[in-house]
């Protein structure tokens, strides 16, 4: 399992109507091939911060089967115009100890 990880900055003002845009858009990738998880927090030093953490089986479920799928444009769509500057997206893995 790997984990997906985004700091989303919101455009000031709008993280109400990102909140709502990311209520209808959290079916899309739940819904997806090889999606297991996901949680959305606020930063409360920064309230147009938010920490995106997506648990999925293998990174081609996220890269391929999720930004490759037709879902994905509409997911795009609601949330994507939110964000200033673009979010950058890394993978992590577990570390054993």
């Amino acid at each position: 399992m790997i984990t997906e990880h985004a700091i989303l900055t919101v455009k000031a003002g709008q993280e109400p109507a990102f909140q709502a845009a990311f209520a209808e858009a959290r079916p899309i990738i739940s819904g997806m091939p090889g999606f297991v998880d996901l949680s959305l927090s606020r930063s409360m030093e920064t309230p147009n911060q938010y920490l995106l953490l997506v648990a999925w089986e293998t990174v081609e479920a996220h890269t391929v089967g999720f930004r490759g799928a037709p879902e994905y444009q509409r997911w795009s769509e609601l949330l994507h115009h939110f964000y200033e500057p673009t979010p950058i997206v890394e993978h992590f893995v577990d570390v054993k100890r």
